[in-house]
């Protein structure tokens, strides 16, 4: 009776039964359960070291160097990273986003090349997709986030732009801010409501949004 329920979306798996069907599951689809069950890859890594090498592995990648505006001269190429844009939605307040916390196993996109200045730890750095218009007018829909899941204490967060989930909306984008105690997902538009962190709701902030790319207007 409680898988038919699962079936018919009428009642979710607890935590433990995703961790189960996970490991039932196996590799890769193991991944899908586990965040489901609110585990982050991060966590997984520091317990079991092994799985890092799965995780962290990236190809090489090559790329063709513009040099716009040089008129022939020969200047010093900076060094690049390559960063996958990730096929993940990250919601606005009031949307629905990505359902799992392991962001960095979901399906990639393309790779996006970037200055190593702009990424401290490029090995925890992706991009990510913005669906919504909460953000307005510091983010639109459609904008390419790039975000540094290594960042992840709130404490050293306020004021910054986050990665926040939740495991009934999913991944959403908004602002951490602290007033005396309380912690709120604040968004730039003030069409939407804050989100005030608590307990109950059980948000988890997954990463810290350290720059955006976007059409002009």
């Amino acid at each position: 009776m409680g898988v038919s329920r699962w079936e018919r979306g009428a009642q979710e798996p607890p935590s433990h039964s995703y961790i189960e069907l996970g490991n039932l599951a196996g590799d890769p689809q193991c991944w899908y359960f586990w965040g489901r069950a609110g585990l982050r890859a991060e966590d997984l890594m520091r317990v079991i070291p092994k799985l890092g090498n799965r995780t962290s592995q990236r190809s090489a990648i090559d790329f063709q160097i513009a040099h716009a505006g040089s008129a022939g001269k020969k200047t010093r190429t900076p060094p690049l990273v390559a960063i996958p844009l990730l096929k993940v939605a990250v919601a606005s307040h009031g949307g629905r986003g990505h359902s799992s916390t392991l962001l960095q196993d979901a399906p990639i996109e393309s790779m996006i090349a970037a200055p190593k200045d702009w990424c401290p730890n490029p090995e925890s750095t992706f991009c990510l997709r913005v669906t919504g218009d909460s953000m307005k007018p510091l983010i639109y829909d459609g904008y390419i986030l790039t975000v540094d899941s290594s960042q992840t204490d709130p404490s050293e967060l306020n004021d910054k732009v986050v990665i926040a989930w939740n495991k009934e909306v999913g991944v959403i984008v908004s602002r951490l801010q602290h007033y005396d105690h309380t912690e709120v997902l604040q968004p730039e538009n003030k069409d939407y409501e804050s989100i005030v962190l608590n307990n109950r709701n059980k948000w988890k902030i997954l990463a810290k949004v350290l720059w955006w790319v976007g059409n002009a207007p």
